[in-house]
């Protein structure tokens, strides 16, 4: 699909690879539109990629639904729509101070995996009803999973889950949007350089490094936004899930 005058949405825009995404597709020419909690941050960079922004908790069906109408009545009914809204939390299932508060489980798998599936389900109906392009396509559809879906570490129990859920029901949705000439892949990064992991001190963002076979460095979240903008363009790459991580493998803790 080309880039260039699509409306594409990307979630959790305001910062770290979804940020760099929104850059990345706003110069190759698309509209693009920044959901995210953070309204002033989003609000900030929307100004500046001449897009727009819009408070939305993808967790919540009224507040998705009112914003996809917003961005619809705006700019248009979206092409693209880029999942890289998430959070993190770690914790032993069973910790010095007893087993995991559940809410903490919840709220991680209620972003990550339901925050990403609503805003599937309701970006994909407004995809269905475009015209399709020469192509036969309507629509592309990336998540963003994390390399702990395969090898998740001691402490991330709830963020594996949620992660190995993206991946999980990549496939099934793929096969259920094909037939609409919507596309779904998902992609896994391994460690990147985000403003999280800035806030670790420098001799940990280097033994972070040092450990990822090669490039023996964290990503650079420009080489993600590089593989978003492959996903769209080759029209061939469909139901995948696609790990970017250097060649890492987690280990235990």
């Amino acid at each position: 699909m080309e880039i260039e005058n699509n409306v594409a949405i990307i979630t959790g825009g305001a910062s770290g690879l979804g940020a760099e995404t929104a850059i990345h597709l706003a110069n190759l020419g698309a509209k693009v539109a920044i959901f995210d909690l953070n309204i002033e941050a989003a609000q900030l960079l929307a100004d500046k990629l001449g897009g727009i922004a819009v408070t939305t908790d993808i967790c919540n069906a009224e507040s998705v639904a009112d914003a996809l109408s917003y961005v619809t009545n705006k700019i248009g009914t979206p092409r693209i729509l880029i999942n890289c809204a998430g959070i993190g939390t770690a914790g032993r299932v069973v910790g010095r101070n007893g087993p995991l508060d559940l809410e903490i489980f919840s709220k991680v798998i209620s972003v990550n995996l339901i925050g990403t599936f609503n805003m599937i389900r309701l970006t994909g109906a407004l995809m269905t009803s475009l015209e399709p392009l020469e192509d036969g396509e309507r629509g592309v559809i990336i998540s963003t999973a994390s390399v702990a879906a395969y090898d998740g570490q001691i402490g991330q129990a709830a963020y594996a889950a949620s992660k190995g859920g993206i991946v999980s029901m990549t496939l099934p949705i793929a096969r259920e949007f094909a037939r609409f000439g919507i596309r779904l892949n998902t992609i896994a990064p391994g460690i990147f350089e985000t403003p999280l992991l800035a806030t670790l001190p420098e001799e940990a963002q280097k033994a972070l490094g040092a450990s990822i076979p090669f490039p023996s460095r964290l990503g650079k979240p420009k080489e993600f936004a590089a593989l978003v903008e492959a996903c769209i363009s080759n029209a061939y790459i469909n139901a995948e899930t696609i790990r970017i991580d250097g060649g890492v493998r987690l280990a235990p803790k």
